[in-house]
């Protein structure tokens, strides 16, 4: 037996979904964002405006930025201990939401701490306070799933935390928010999802309800995510906004694979960011698992849903379309970086969501892995 949650209590999309707001009738609302974003494109003064009608109560802690650390969060949970709120709002790119989920479980569990959540795989634990998540970039599918991904400095890694407290109340998708998104930020988040939605779908543990949603999440974002990124208007904007979505509600049931480990080792470390570094890796990761002859049965199975010849060439045109580097190294990670952190990096790339790798890999096979998306060559 199985069960799945594709959602929280309600998605919300579509012109004007901020408004569902004013449906709501919490009292204290603490709002966690990021740094400028929200505040330039009018988007926190949308929200307190919206609160302000229900004549509710609250703060705004800012400054979260991108891959954002243990320590950030900590200095949330201790202003919302002061607050106290009944609400939390994450609004902006995945890492304000991310960190919004764990601020709240441990404002509401004192006890908890980042070492019990990390070594607990789905750890069961209620949340009292409403979480709503309102996200303003097309990619991480925060808003559905029951994954945090914080960085852990010391171990100069990111981790995924997990469990479904974390998955958020309502979770609502208003395009408007992402018109003012920078051109890189559509193409790098955009490649995020992609990549969750191909991942999940080459995954051993792939279901029949996560399989549709992986097949349209692939079909929608290759036809409308070139469209999101030159032109911007407001419905390729939304369509992206939704199958990110379906494909966040796939794979935080079902798993992830190798391009996650490895962006999570790179970007703990380098501080670059989490869709760029899965964007460059998909090819070479999808290379590698089309040896083994179930993952190449399904990529010739998405190769004719995107109506390409070959699924990974597709992949590679999409890049090229949205001006992704073919490497880390054209990234800008210097070869001296690369190769005085390498023992990190590869150890790293062994942990987290390549666990869930449809080819099980070793140290020997990571390694030939890691030198073809950083040089840009294959060696496999």
């Amino acid at each position: 037996m199985r069960n799945i949650r594709l959602h929280g209590k309600e998605l919300v999309f579509g012109e004007n979904a901020l408004d569902f707001l004013k449906e709501l009738h919490y009292k204290k609302y603490f709002i966690v964002t990021g740094k400028a974003a929200m505040f330039n494109n009018g988007t926190i003064d949308r929200v307190k405006s919206l609160l302000d009608e229900n004549n509710c109560e609250y703060t705004v802690f800012s400054g979260i930025g991108a891959n954002p650390t243990t320590d950030v969060v900590l200095e949330g949970v201790r202003e919302m201990d002061k607050f106290n709120p009944d609400a939390i709002i994450g609004v902006g790119g995945g890492s304000a939401i991310d960190a919004s989920k764990v601020m709240v479980l441990l404002h509401e569990h004192p006890k908890l701490n980042f070492e019990s959540i990390r070594q607990s795989i789905d750890l069961n634990i209620s949340r009292k306070a409403c979480l709503i998540a309102i996200p303003s970039t097309s990619g991480t599918g925060t808003e559905v799933t029951k994954t945090a991904v914080i960085t852990f400095k010391e171990d100069n890694i990111k981790i995924g935390l997990k469990t479904y407290s974390f998955i958020p109340d309502y979770a609502i998708l208003d395009s408007e928010i992402t018109l003012s998104m920078p051109k890189d930020v559509v193409a790098c988040t955009g490649l995020d999802a992609m990549t969750h939605a191909v991942e999940c779908y080459i995954n051993k543990k792939l279901d029949d309800f996560s399989e549709v949603l992986c097949k349209g999440a692939v079909e929608g974002l290759y036809k409308y995510l070139p469209v999101s990124y030159m032109q911007g208007d407001l419905q390729s904007r939304q369509k992206v906004h939704n199958y990110q979505a379906m494909a966040g509600s796939a794979f935080h049931n079902i798993g992830l694979g190798m391009d996650h480990g490895i962006s999570h080792a790179f970007g703990g470390l380098f501080n670059y960011g989490h869709g760029l570094l899965n964007a460059i890796g998909l090819p070479y990761v999808l290379e590698y698992n089309s040896k083994e002859n179930e993952v190449y049965e399904k990529l010739k199975k998405l190769s004719k849903v995107i109506g390409e010849d070959d699924f990974i060439e597709g992949i590679r045109k999409l890049n090229r379309v949205l001006n992704i580097p073919k490497s880390f190294q054209e990234m800008g990670i210097t070869e001296e970086e690369f190769k005085s952190n390498y023992n990190v990096l590869l150890d790293n790339s062994m942990l987290g969501s390549t666990r869930s790798n449809p080819i099980v890999m070793t140290k020997e096979e990571m390694d030939k892995v890691l030198r073809s998306i950083y040089y840009g060559k294959i060696v496999f």
